[in-house]
């Protein structure tokens, strides 16, 4: 009789990695701490749920669209707050950077007004005065060595103040430009989005493709084909699918695939190019990355550019779909709103973990239950109470799991 070796890795295929396997080390990660973006799912699947069973048109075309647009300018906002924080930093000063974002953006585009410029123009402009505001901020936080939650403190106080001398006895300014205010009220027709469905189809299988083609030549292991396949044939069905409800509407919202092209591009810098690297490393362990040689410095003040840029672009997104800015621009709950997505999504408060993609899980989160308890008619208070509650189990979890994933040794 033969000897039947017994089963270890090392007798398994190097280039391949079985569904069974798959499954098992995805349970293994979840006990270990690392449970992705699961909580939100299930968040996510239970309010739609609650929603829906108090109303039905929570789940209608004409709302998901709505959703799209009203959760645009708060994913765009957040996405710069999540670099923050993979910092282990803060900025509290997004809210106001984000009004002066629109008002720059309306200033600019005013007819009759010597130094009006064209809306694409003005719209560049506003993000390159975010990004400013983002040096100066960075800069003291940086190089002078004052904690972020002063500067930007200060900075919330200044910038508010700044608005108000802007705008003056003006109290609204309206926005005229109709590229600007595309950026939020435009719909693409029922034929460009089947189109950009299978563009994003099609771009996402590429890279899938490509990422084996990499991993080979460089002599690493690839997961299973099927595993591959099936995953782009579920984002390639999920692109179809989203644009198939946005057309029962009125069609795919500019808002919503500009959120996917800042996902994407900002996922990009984040995992894929050296100052992404970067980021990780100074959240992770500021000593050991300037020891290693990486100017800890610049990143912060790159990280602070990023996040009040993409707080000026989100500015825009809220004047854009108002047509308008007032007093109030920047004001209410945008401050909160931010950080809450990037915290909720699963970007953790102590550096050095998450993900890009986590300010669109968390923004969609708290849209969907402002949009709910609007439909169904709930007091604002309840909507505060609710966001508040998910915040402290969000970080909760968070406190949890890092000391879970400490006890694994990850």
């Amino acid at each position: 009789m033969t000897a039947v070796e017994p089963h270890t890795p090392a007798a398994e295929d190097p280039e391949r990695d079985d569904i069974a396997r798959a499954v098992r080390e995805y349970f293994a990660r979840l006990r270990a701490g690392d449970v992705g973006s699961l909580p939100v799912v299930v968040g996510l699947i239970a309010i739609s749920a609650f929603f829906y069973s108090k109303n039905e048109n929570f789940l209608s075309a004409a709302n998901f669209t709505n959703l799209i647009v009203q959760m645009a300018a708060v994913t765009t906002i957040a996405i710069g707050v999540v670099f923050v924080l993979l910092l282990g930093e803060i900025d509290l000063s997004i809210g106001y950077v984000s009004g002066m974002g629109g008002v720059a953006v309306a200033l600019l585009q005013q007819p009759g007004k010597s130094y009006q410029v064209a809306g694409l123009v003005a719209i560049v402009i506003a993000v390159l005065v975010g990004a400013a505001i983002g040096l100066i901020q960075g800069s003291f936080v940086a190089f002078i060595g004052v904690p972020s939650f002063v500067v930007t403190l200060a900075g919330l106080l200044f910038w508010q103040g700044v608005i108000l001398r802007a705008i003056g006895d003006q109290g609204v300014i309206t926005i005229e430009d109709s590229k600007v205010n595309g950026v939020a009220n435009y719909f693409f027709s029922d034929k460009t989005g089947w189109v950009i469905a299978a563009v994003a189809a099609l771009g996402f299988a590429a890279s899938v493709v490509f990422g084996i083609w990499a991993r080979r030549r460089a002599g690493v292991r690839t997961r299973n084909p099927l595993l591959q396949v099936l995953k782009i044939l579920a984002v390639g069905g999920l692109c179809f699918f989203l644009v198939y409800v946005c057309n029962r509407d009125r069609g795919v919202p500019f808002a919503g695939l500009m959120i996917v092209v800042l996902i994407v591009f900002w996922t990009y810098v984040a995992k894929r190019t050296v100052f992404g690297r970067h980021v990780y490393a100074v959240g992770g362990n500021a000593e050991a990355a300037r020891r290693a040689g990486i100017n800890v410095k610049r990143i912060k003040v790159l990280v602070f550019m990023i996040s009040s840029g993409m707080a000026a672009l989100g500015g825009v997104v809220f004047a854009a779909r108002l047509s308008s800015v007032d007093l109030n621009a920047g004001g209410g709950t945008i401050l909160l709103d931010a950080i809450s997505a990037a915290v909720i999504g699963g970007t953790s408060l102590f550096g050095g973990r998450g993900e890009v993609r986590n300010a669109l899980y968390g923004a969609l989160l708290i849209s969907a239950i402002a949009n709910g308890i609007d439909l169904v008619g709930y007091s604002s208070a309840t909507q505060f109470m609710t966001t508040g509650l998910i915040l402290l189990a969000a970080v909760t979890l968070d406190t949890v799991l890092r000391r879970r994933q400490a006890a694994y040794g990850r």
